[in-house]
Order: structure tokens, then C-alpha cells, then sequence
């Protein structure tokens, strides 16, 4: 099983991508997890652009998903939403509609942030617009606060019970696209 990683936060020392790498530690076998690492290169959404043959930065991200048997986005919390250039990769993925590339795709949403709700909103609204669009998004929630203090030198999370919430999602997020192979 090949599960997608999505950071929704480009910097670099991200926590949402220290995040999807404890994730990925914990991810039961044979699934692995691929971060996505061009999610910057994705160009504003516009329907002009939005031709047979997108940009190829949305052709690529378009390929990733569709080739993933899962994704877990890992989204920071901007302004108590989904950062924009979340939004604007998720925009261009959801075309062409009702055949896009998250139509029934297995998908965990998780966040951490700096403040002390881990990005709850942001978890909220993305899982909305996601299920929106077809996917099929679980319902589970792991909020990281204090992201800055989270995670322990090897890059597991300090705190126990969120841990497990993230060893819960993830296993549910395996058994999710297992169960939709059989």
C-alpha cells in the first residue's frame, strides 16, 4: 500500500511535515509513505489554465494522487483556515468534476500548529471541501498544539495520547483502502 503525504505547510522544518513523518513511522506494513515535496511549483488555480493538458506541476501532482492508493494531508492552521496554497493544489485536483483524482480515494486529514487547538478549523474545513469532492475522507482527528514542543528528538511525538490518536488514524487509514481493495 502506497499512502500520499501532503504537507500543507512549504517551509522548511515544517511540523506539519515532521508530522506526516511520524505518520509514516507508524503506518502498519507493507505500506509506505511518499511525501510530496512539489506542492510550491502548483500554479494558482484559474479556468483558463485548467485545459486538457494543465501545468505540469498539476499534472504531476494529479499523477502522484491518482497512483496513491491513499493520502494524508497534514495542514498548519493560516488565518483559522486551510492555507491557500492547500486550497489552490486541492482546487486544481478536483477537476475535472465528478471524475477528479480524489473521487473515492482513502484520505486523513491531521494538523499541527504553533497555537494551542492544532489546527482544528483548518482539519474541519479540509475534511468539508474534501468530502465535497468525492473523497473518502476519514473521520478522525489528530490535533497537534504546541507543534514547536511536540516532537521528541527522533521525531515522535513527546506526548503519549496523541500518539496514539496518530497510530489510530493511520491504521484506520490502512484498513480504509485495504477494505476498498477487497
Amino acid at each position: 500500500m502506497r499512502v500520499l503525504g501532503l504537507s500543507g505547510s512549504l517551509r522548511s522544518g515544517s511540523y506539519n511535515t515532521s508530522l506526516l513523518r511520524a505518520a509514516g513511522r507508524l503506518l502498519p506494513p507493507p505500506a509506505d509513505l511518499e511525501i510530496y515535496t512539489d506542492l510550491a511549483a502548483v500554479p494558482p488555480y484559474s479556468e483558463d489554465l485548467d485545459l486538457e493538458r494543465a501545468h505540469p506541476a498539476v499534472e504531476q501532482l494529479r499523477r502522484a494522487i491518482a497512483s496513491a492508493d491513499a493520502l494524508l494531508i497534514a495542514t498548519p492552521e493560516y488565518n483559522s483556515s486551510i492555507p491557500g496554497h492547500l486550497k489552490n493544489a486541492v482546487d486544481w485536483v478536483s477537476r475535472p468534476f465528478p471524475d477528479n483524482v480524489l473521487r473515492r480515494k482513502p484520505v486523513a486529514v491531521i494538523g499541527a500548529s504553533t497555537g494551542l487547538f492544532g489546527a482544528v478549523w483548518a482539519q474541519a474545513e479540509l475534511r468539508k471541501v474534501l468530502t465535497t469532492l468525492g473523497a473518502a475522507v476519514l473521520d478522525a482527528e489528530v490535533a497537534v498544539p504546541a507543534a514547536h514542543a511536540a516532537f521528541a528528538d527522533d521525531g515522535r511525538l513527546r506526548d503519549p495520547r496523541l500518539a496514539t490518536a496518530l497510530q489510530r488514524t493511520v491504521d484506520e487509514l490502512a484498513a480504509s483502502q485495504a477494505s476498498r481493495a477487497a
